[in-house]
């Protein structure tokens, strides 16, 4: 019996031991992050991303000049390590990355940091679901044909490939097969219907291309003219009113994709494109063209969406490089350079950053990683949100301050799981931890509420969503588990201030000031045993449940 209760007493002294010296390891210092492999500072491509962000830089100081703007502070490198994370991979930075991130040169950290993220297999998927909510939008659509994940996966494993953007919408908009072998054909399979013979509906592939490739909104063309002159096509030099064939036209390049057993397929004997236009007697034959710059668009072409894939990507046709730039700005932001983000008129005007960006894009090939990389390395990017003076409605719509934007249902999510492990949740975590996470996430979105493809519309926070965040279950499983972060921290911690310091990093990425830091480490120091480890997990649910915590910023 005695041999027993030392062998339990030496386990029990074990676990302590090894827990102590877990939290410590976390706490003090981490070799498990890597360096980022494109992490090079001083190279030639870096000095070249650089030099855009100057110009961009100095594009928006000459407007503020102009409109007597002052911009805010620099934010503090955290916090801007915070608003890439939360931007790039849908999450906040974990407290061992906060760790590795200050052991960066200043001046090379946030760098550093983007290097890291952009070989972050968490970047990948949540750029992959951003932008295919533009291109299939949320739901699950036709059943059995049509597989959303299986499509955001494989968009995912594109941009971890790092192939370049014109590529891979070409290969979305031609590609053929079965929707589980040949992903990208899930781009048609959402569209089929039953009052459509189960085929691909021409006039919503048309407006998803319009929307999500080129930047506009020409959907209403689809049952009448433009009357109200909000719809401009042609040329910017020669404009002309949106005209419903033209709708119709495009919709044309979709005529002959099919689905059959085999999938997805081109099927020329279709025929041509019917469709009995307003005040029309009868359908007519409405010719696959593009609706501007015709001048770019290939007619010995015989495939009718090689076409059109080739025309929506040609280096020549400015909208595709603006509406790409446009999406992934507002998906670091949370704001779309032009809003809305699927609506940037053909004429303009543009801003000049828009511009600067959509250039650059063009002549490096489409590469979306150094659109990202250019992005972050601009000055108003890394502006602060806050001033000592007030901040006036015109800094906030001239980007003089960078925008407060209330996190996405999946970044609330995802930062309330990562905030409370002290190790990073990616995709070299255990497989438990990440499969923990992904349902926790799932049933907490479903809860919560999709914003659907409308993401970058603020619709205000519901009483529903408050108490859920107050009182979840999700919230309470990630405070109380017996392995994470807030239990391990009240009874291994080294000291109170010690404690306090970790729980604020791994909650707001930031240190608690002077204040802070005084009034809960006074208030871990009154209790211990059971007592502490409540206490600790109240300040962890208190901080969770701030406007801080809960809004990019």
């Amino acid at each position: 019996m005695k041999e027993s209760v030392w062998a339990k007493n030496v386990l029990l002294f074990g676990l302590v031991f090894v827990g102590v010296g877990f939290v410590s390891l976390v706490m003090l210092s981490s070799d498990r992050i890597e360096r980022p492999e494109s992490f090079h500072p001083r190279s030639e491509s870096e000095r070249s991303i650089s030099d855009v962000a100057t110009q961009i830089d100095v594009a928006f100081e000459n407007h503020w000049q102009s409109l007597g703007l002052t911009p805010t502070d620099q934010a503090s490198g955290l916090l801007i390590a915070r608003r890439l994370s939360l931007g790039l991979a849908g999450t906040i930075p974990s407290m061992e990355e906060i760790r590795e991130f200050e052991k960066q040169p200043a001046e090379h950290q946030i760098h550093w940091w983007v290097s890291r993220l952009l070989e972050d297999k968490r970047t990948s998927n949540h750029i992959a679901e951003r932008l295919a909510r533009a291109l299939v939008g949320v739901d699950e659509g036709p059943f059995l044909v049509f597989r959303r994940r299986r499509f955001v996966s494989w968009l995912s494993d594109q941009l971890e490939a790092k192939v370049n953007y014109d590529h891979l919408v070409r290969t979305i908009l031609t590609d053929e097969g079965l929707w589980t072998d040949t992903p990208a054909v899930n781009f048609y399979t959402r569209t089929l219907a039953e009052d459509n013979e189960s085929q691909p509906d021409p006039v919503l592939l048309a407006g998803r291309t319009t929307r999500a490739f080129l930047g506009m909104r020409i959907d209403c063309l689809q049952c009448h003219d433009d009357f109200l002159g909000t719809i401009n096509l042609g040329s910017p030099d020669d404009l002309k009113a949106g005209m419903q064939s033209d709708f119709h036209s495009l919709a044309a390049f979709f005529q002959q994709t099919e689905n059959s057993l085999l999938g997805i397929r081109d099927a020329p004997e279709r025929g041509d494109y019917l469709y009995k236009l307003l005040d029309a007697e009868e359908e007519e034959v409405i010719p696959a063209k593009v609706p501007f710059y015709r001048e770019l668009a290939e007619d010995d072409e015989q495939n009718l969406r090689w076409r059109l894939a080739k025309w929506v990507t040609h280096p020549e046709n400015t909208p595709f490089a603006r509406a790409t730039v446009n999406r992934i700005w507002a998906i670091m932001f949370g704001r779309a350079l032009v809003e809305p983000v699927d609506d940037i008129p053909l004429e303009g005007p543009f801003p000049k950053a828009l511009e600067i960006l959509a250039d650059d894009f063009v002549v490096h090939d489409f590469d979306l990683r150094r659109l990202i990389r250019i992005i972050s390395a601009t000055e108003v990017f890394q502006l602060d949100s806050e001033s000592p003076a007030e901040i006036t409605k015109s800094q906030e719509n001239e980007w003089a301050v960078f925008p407060l934007i209330r996190l996405r249902p999946d970044q609330v999510a995802g930062s309330v799981c990562q905030s409370t492990s002290l190790t990073t949740i990616d995709s070299t975590a255990h497989i438990m931890t990440q499969l923990s996470m992904f349902g926790q996430e799932i049933d907490f979105v479903r809860r919560f509420g999709d914003p659907g493809e409308d993401e970058f519309e603020d619709r205000g926070e519901t009483v529903t969503q408050r108490l859920l965040m107050l009182n979840g279950r999700m919230v309470d499983e990630r405070l109380e588990g017996p392995l994470l972060a807030p239990i391990k921290l009240a009874g291994l911690s080294p000291n109170s201030k010690k404690a306090v310091e970790v729980i604020y990093l791994s909650t707001l990425s930031r240190r608690p000031t002077a204040d802070e830091s005084r009034h809960f480490a006074e208030q871990l120091d009154q209790v211990k045993g059971r007592q502490r480890t409540k206490k600790a997990i109240d300040i962890y649910w208190t901080l969770i449940n701030s406007s801080e915590f809960r809004w990019n910023h």
